[in-house]
Order: structure tokens, then sequence, then C-alpha cells
């Protein structure tokens, strides 16, 4: 299983935020960018960047997360934002490992579709869930979809990964987010990424036994320092090692 360190941005600033409420902030004074190239010292393979300003659709934090991308030394995984063609293109031509899509994936499939076959391997499908539908527009709008619909209507569908946020636990009730995830990631054919379920290492040791999950999106709780991502990426690596059988 991966972990995935990440870093959300509001105004230039690391921040995080609770169920989505941009107004609610909690601002981490630390440096983005060196930031990253401290995940990526730590043995990070990857990382997960969200913008919330071009959730908004605004530009304001693109040089940061250009910047940020040219120095992190590992590959991003890119959200925020990704509302049209010409957006996505723009960050997988600026250098981001993957895009994650949301909004534009409710709105219009078959482009989704398109672009995953185009850039296969790149495109992650972001499902978030509140009250038993996908929710859009950054957590304002409540679609149509059930999440296994909204997961079967992209079947086939050459994605790398499925990112999965439960919006009415959101930290505060990991087993039913465990119990939202583990449906989820048994339904898809494509790997699941954990969002926001990891508050200590156990909950990573807890993720890597679920079937079908590829890995764990962690931010807060390293900016908490409730998870030292060292720790976090040893638990990871060493959950599925065979144990010694005593005679």
């Amino acid at each position: 299983m991966r972990i995935y360190p990440t870093m959300e941005l509001q105004n230039g600033r690391c921040v995080t935020l609770d169920k989505g409420r941009l107004e609610d902030a909690m601002i981490w004074h630390v440096n983005p960018v060196e930031t990253a190239r401290g995940w990526a010292e730590a043995g990070a393979e990857w990382m997960h960047l969200t913008d919330f300003d071009a959730v908004e659709g605004r530009d304001t934090n693109s040089e940061l997360v250009e910047e940020i991308i040219r120095s992190a030394e590992i590959p991003v995984q890119l959200a925020g934002g990704m509302r049209t063609r010409e957006q996505v293109e723009y960050w997988i031509d600026k250098g981001a490992g993957r895009v994650v899509i949301g909004t534009l994936a409710a709105r219009d499939p078959h482009l989704v579709k398109e672009l995953a076959k185009l850039y296969p391997d790149q495109i992650v499908l972001a499902v978030d869930v509140w009250q038993g539908f996908v929710m859009t527009d950054g957590w304002r709008s409540q679609s149509a979809f059930t999440p296994e619909a909204f997961i079967d209507a992209f079947d086939g569908t050459p994605f790398a990964a499925i990112v999965v946020t439960d919006i009415d636990s959101d930290m505060e009730d990991v087993e039913a987010q465990l119990g939202l995830i583990s449906g989820l990631a048994q339904h898809s054919r494509t790997p699941v990424i954990a969002s926001g379920v990891v508050r200590t290492a156990d909950d990573i040791s807890r993720l890597s036994y679920i079937p079908n999950i590829a890995g764990a999106i962690v931010g807060r709780a390293l900016f908490r320092k409730t998870v030292d991502l060292s720790d976090a990426l040893g638990v990871a690596a060493g959950a599925h090692e065979p144990v010694a059988q005593f005679q």
C-alpha cells in the first residue's frame, strides 16, 4: 500500500479543512516547497496536492503548484478545479504525475473516459460521498449518483486509481469510513485510495488489510504530528510481510 503525504493549499499557505469548509481553514505555518522536499527525503514515492483556490475557480496558487511539481523530487497527484479538458491537459503538460477529477466526471463522463484513455495511469477519479450520494463542486453540490453507480458508470475506464472520501465521517468516525471504503473497494475493479481516514499509524495498518486498497492519503495527521511519515511508510511497507512461525 502506498502512502500519499498530502498538502492542501489556500492563498499560498498550507491548510487543513473540516468537512471542506473553506472559511474555517486551519493554517499551518510551514514552507510548502520545503515540506514537499522533506516528504521525498523521508522516502515517500508520491505526494498528493489539493488546490482549494482552484476549487473556487481562482488560479492564485498556480505558480506555487508549478514550483512544487518542479522541485518536490517525487511525482505529484494534483487535485482541485479540474473542470475542463484544457485544465487537465495544462497540468499534465506542466508535469503533474496524475490529476484528480471529480466534478467533471459527473458532468461529462464521456470526456473523462476519453482523457483516461489518452493519459493512461495519469487520471484519478474522485468519489466524495455524503449521505449516500456523490458530491461535486468542492463538496457543495449533491449529484444524483450513488457511489456504486458512479463507479459502475466508469467500469473499464483505465484510471490510475479512485480516491474515496466519506464526507459524513471526515475523520470523526473511522469505523464508518472503513465500512464505506471497504465496500467501495470491493465494488470497484480499479484500485482505491482511501482519503481522510488516517489519524494514527494503526489506521494505516488496518487499511492495508482491506482488499483493493492501493493507498492512503495522509495530510492532517502529518501536520498535527499524530503520524510520523517515516513510521507511516514503514507500516505500509511491512503490513503484509510474512511472520515467522514458532515451533
